[in-house]
């Protein structure tokens, strides 16, 4: 790799038209007083720093259930998913990976298989940290299912800040484990929730590396 690559990241075409935004209000404030145009300047790299995304080295043994966000586990506890989902009124054990306005908030497909549902439900904006925020707020579900049958749900929740969650896929489209599905505009949460009888490989407080971190194992 070289030097500038570890420093400087590729930016999510979602983010070009934000980015232009920043810099033509900075080159205001530069005509302004040149105090404000630098304090714009700095809200213009952090706002390409927002929207980075990095490539990343999936693990490739089968069986393993990848963190789809860049965060921190904020909850683990069983819960039943959201029932726009059309999934069984079933508890099952929920990861959360909460995303501040620092991390990449490129989403990635935890398993590979086949995009059997994407539901999108409107909602509020709450700290996405909050328990709460998985029944009230703004989120968009993708149940995904594997070449086993299972199927594996992760949800988008909007957050605080966040005002606009996007996701790449729709029903009947493949996805590989790893692969970039969504992402969330400025601080949010994910939601994995693994099969039954799937325990955690994460505690509460991990940090998360979307696409690398392993979340939990099916075949353990």
């Amino acid at each position: 790799m070289k030097m500038h690559e570890t420093f400087i990241k590729p930016m999510h075409p979602e983010g070009r038209k934000f980015v232009a935004i920043f810099a033509l209000v900075t080159l205001g404030l530069f005509m302004v007083w040149d105090v404000l145009g630098w304090i714009g300047a700095g809200l213009t790299v952090w706002c390409y720093y927002f929207f980075r995304d990095p490539e990343r080295v999936t693990p490739e043994r089968p069986g393993l259930i990848i963190s789809p966000a860049d965060g921190i586990v904020s909850l683990i506890e069983p819960v039943v998913p959201p029932a726009e989902l059309g999934l069984p009124d079933t508890p099952l054990t929920r990861v959360s990976v909460f995303m501040s306005v620092f991390n990449c908030h490129v989403n990635r497909a935890p398993v590979a298989g086949s995009v059997k549902t994407v539901a999108y439900r409107p909602g509020k904006f709450l700290n996405a940290s909050l328990d709460k925020a998985s029944e009230d707020n703004e989120r968009n579900g993708v149940v995904i299912e594997m070449a086993d049958g299972r199927l594996l749900p992760v949800v988008q929740i909007a957050g605080l800040v966040a005002r606009r969650i996007v996701c790449f896929v729709k029903p009947g489209a493949s996805v590989g484990r790893g692969e970039r599905f969504g992402l969330i505009r400025f601080g949010s949460r994910l939601d994995v929730y693994l099969p039954q009888g799937v325990a955690p490989s994460v505690r509460v407080g991990q940090t998360m590396v979307a696409g690398e971190t392993v979340i939990a194992e099916l075949d353990q």
